[in-house]
């Protein structure tokens, strides 16, 4: 799980799809991409110098024919523009919702280490990934890209990556002077939305040259996102909810305005309690949680986080969506990552709290 990181009360509403949805529902059904953040690319072909040993150029009767490119001109998630190695062997990714796209397409071959938190190790892995993402992915303790507390350059340097895939966990700072210092590319994939996941898909897809693998993807995230809004719009009033993917002494960690999280609810059919928050990533304290009294509570777990852990947070019993027993226990990435994941299972557990009978 790894996040980027007073709200006041937020009333019901009748059942009302966003502008968002209404073009998402649009575009499934014409069979379009979803555009949903600044991600773009474009492939440079080679200059007139002899290719790569790698990518050979196509001959037939002896006449050369068309060349692979060797870049690829990339507007990131944060609108920088960066040229990359197109295809590259040998990638550092520094986030898990990223991880999950490049598994998905078949690239984890390429991947030559991954973010993690000191200690180094797999100790450090378990701070952002977690036991079935480190055995699924085949992820080890030599992979680990230190960042956090703070960027260690020198565990990224003994990789030799061409490319770096990073989310904003990773800071302005670091990701400068992984380019300033190492000469290494780093594209920036933050979606801010829902949709802009299949964006970056169709973007690493095309860096990577697969961009067959990136088509069926989005396919199956399409149909998601369809069979999602489907479910929502048989009802006329949305639940309220608090979503929740961490507590400490004070409150309730929450998704505000813009975020994917709020994104995340809105799609399934919910009113989040944070909705109308003044930052991204709201605390709520147990007198606004009460003050908004949610019909449902979601909370995130693993990491460290589980039901006890909530239990104990301020006030918590006193919640009448606690009483009521309308509280649920999710897999944080599912709420937290921004990846495919997030739309085919999180969606579908989500939707399954508010709406058992639909979902």
């Amino acid at each position: 799980m790894s996040l980027n990181l007073g709200s006041g009360p937020s009333p019901a509403r009748a059942r009302s799809l966003s502008l968002t949805w209404v073009v998402v529902i649009a575009l499934v059904v014409a069979g379009a991409a979803i555009a949903g953040t600044a991600a773009a690319f474009e492939l440079k072909p080679a200059g007139p110098s002899t290719p790569p040993a790698s990518t050979p150029p196509t001959t037939t009767n002896n006449t050369t024919g068309p060349r692979t490119p060797e870049t690829v001109n990339v507007t990131d998630d944060l609108g920088r523009h960066v040229t990359v190695p197109y295809d590259p062997a040998r990638v550092v990714v520094l986030s898990p919702s990223i991880m999950d796209i490049v598994f998905r397409l078949g690239l984890r071959s390429h991947v030559v280490g991954v973010d993690c938190y000191a200690p180094l190790g797999n100790s450090g892995l378990s701070e952002d990934y977690s036991p079935d993402q480190i055995a699924l992915w085949g992820l080890n303790g030599s992979m680990c890209v230190q960042v956090g507390p703070s960027f260690a350059l020198e565990t990224l340097a003994v990789l030799e990556p061409q490319l770096v895939l990073a989310s904003t966990i990773v800071s302005v700072a670091a990701v400068e002077e992984i380019t300033s210092s190492l000469g290494v590319p780093v594209v920036m994939l933050q979606p801010p939305t829902l949709s802009g996941i299949l964006v970056d898909d169709s973007l690493v897809g095309a860096i990577f040259n697969v961009t067959g693998a990136a088509t069926t993807l989005n396919a199956e995230l399409n149909s998601a996102l369809y069979n999602a809004t489907n479910v929502a719009a048989q009802v006329y009033t949305f639940p309220t909810v608090l979503v929740t993917y961490s507590v400490d002494s004070n409150g309730y960690w929450s998704f505000g305005p813009g975020t994917f999280g709020e994104s995340l609810i809105e799609l399934c059919g919910a009113t989040s309690i944070s909705a109308n928050a003044t930052t991204a990533y709201p605390e709520l304290s147990p007198a606004q949680v009460l003050i908004d009294d949610p019909q449902y509570i979601v909370y995130g777990t693993g990491f460290g986080l589980n039901e006890s852990t909530y239990a104990g947070g301020p006030d918590w019993s006193d919640f009448p969506a606690v009483q009521a027993g309308n509280v649920t226990g999710l897999n944080s990435n599912w709420l937290t990552e921004p990846d495919p994941t997030m739309i085919l299972l999180g969606i579908p557990a989500l939707q399954a709290v508010f709406y058992p009978g639909l979902a």
